[in-house]
């Protein structure tokens, strides 16, 4: 169904565009008609941040930015579902246009610039929905907070979030927001992660039930980068990493037109530097956090190689675009064809380093080499999305202390985490399931 409605679509301003096919997903979904455009998705049960996933192909933020269309979107057989990036306050986003198709090349150039509805709009929008899956929610700062001022708007954004989060997202890596990226490494890193967790701890203890922390990362680092803030989050004890945002990089594609427009490059472009940075990360990570692979999924063998470079979870985001829903099942049915090898690999298990700055010694476990089967067989598919999105900040009045009283949020409480500092106050620090 989707290839037949692609072509009218793509001629449409790309964010027209991306409107359109959402608005019309959720219409299908309101009227019990978007049964008939999904197809089955193979069940591939994994256990990740102490979170049991029905399968490990999920949606990325940028998607659904204030969480308009999630239980929609539960209905393309998705294991778990990323809303954002939301901000503390709402922004416009940077003018438009700000998305554009590279169609030769399969790939999208978005400048959005976290636009969204604020984190109180998302909330109120999170609190009705049916879905009852696992839901994560990405946070980021507003575009006018300098980045000395970051901090307090993400200890704003997880306040809020966290009753209502299976785990929380920290988008750090968006090409879109200006500094954004500079919080990626050094103190400013050191500085944020420490704030995060402490705050995640009080939280924890104030709603009775642990949230996991996963960081999202750029495609554009080197090794030496990628070892320091694998050490880092390590260190700080955060529960995941994401890898990857889109690119600055126009490698392969500087030759089509629209390739010189400024914003993070996604698609099929990025997938082999993002599973390039899936792969040292896991040498570096050593099975201290797991891995949510993302970048440039069109096909399911590309999943595959994402879980064999490393990746415990998978996100799917531009191939969407160019593929529809289709590509859900077929990445599907690649990472259960990956764990019915590797099935050691269904339960990530976290390696606790009782150092003070833990270093890799290994990489995470891999399948061995041998032929990928085509996992691609699918073309159905019904809704155009849009490209990974990048991000932007801003400062607000609003003091970051622990928000008070809370909602249940999607899927349910269970195991608790793994062994966490000295420093953790006591109380039940249950994780969803």
């Amino acid at each position: 169904m989707y290839q037949l409605v692609r072509p009218l679509l793509f001629r449409l301003d790309a964010e027209k565009a991306h409107h359109l096919a959402l608005n019309s997903l959720r219409t299908l979904n309101n009227w019990g008609l978007d049964g008939f455009l999904n197809r089955p998705v193979a069940d591939c049960p994994v256990d990740v941040m102490g979170m049991k996933f029905p399968n490990p192909v999920g949606l990325a933020a940028g998607l659904d930015k204030n969480g308009e269309y999630i239980d929609a979107l539960a209905g393309m057989g998705f294991g778990f579902i990323e809303v954002g990036t939301v901000t503390p306050l709402p922004q416009p986003g940077n003018p438009r246009p700000r998305m554009f198709r590279l169609t030769e090349a399969e790939a999208i150039i978005n400048r959005m610039g976290f636009n969204n509805l604020g984190v109180d709009n998302l909330v109120e929008n999170v609190r009705r929905v049916r879905y009852r899956g696992i839901l994560g929610i990405n946070i980021g700062k507003n575009a006018s907070t300098p980045n000395d001022r970051a901090i307090d708007d993400y200890l704003i954004c997880l306040n809020k979030v966290y009753p209502h989060a299976s785990y929380v997202a920290v988008n750090i890596s968006s090409p879109n927001t200006r500094n954004l990226r500079d919080l990626q490494g050094g103190e400013q890193l050191n500085q944020l992660l420490n704030a995060l967790h402490m705050r995640q701890l009080e939280l924890a203890d104030q709603h009775g039930r642990y949230v996991p922390l996963a960081i999202k990362i750029a495609p554009d680092l080197d090794t030496i980068a990628i070892r320091e803030i694998a050490d880092m989050l390590a260190f700080h004890r955060m529960d995941a990493v994401i890898a990857t945002n889109t690119t600055v990089s126009r490698n392969g594609v500087l030759h089509l037109p629209g390739a010189a427009e400024t914003g993070g490059l996604s698609g099929a472009p990025l997938v082999g530097k993002s599973t390039e940075v899936i792969t040292e990360l896991a040498t570096a990570l050593a099975s201290r956090l797991p891995i949510i692979g993302v970048g440039g999924i069109l096909r399911g063998d590309q999943g595959w190689e994402k879980l064999q470079a490393g990746a415990s979870l998978l996100q799917l985001y531009s191939g969407l675009i160019y593929k529809g829903q289709s590509l859900v099942g077929d990445t599907a049915d690649a990472c259960r064809y990956y764990f019915d090898q590797n099935p050691t690999r269904r339960v990530f298990q976290r390696v606790v380093s009782q150092a003070a700055e833990p270093e890799a010694e290994e990489a995470a476990p891999r399948m061995e080499s041998m032929d990928i089967p085509d996992f691609n067989a699918g073309q159905t598919g019904d809704v155009e999305v849009a490209a990974s999105d990048a991000g932007a900040p801003a400062t607000t009045g609003e003091t970051p202390a622990a928000d008070a009283g809370a909602p249940q949020p999607a899927a349910t409480p269970s195991d608790a985490p793994p062994a966490a500092p000295a420093s953790q106050p006591s109380g039940n620090h249950s994780r969803l399931v």
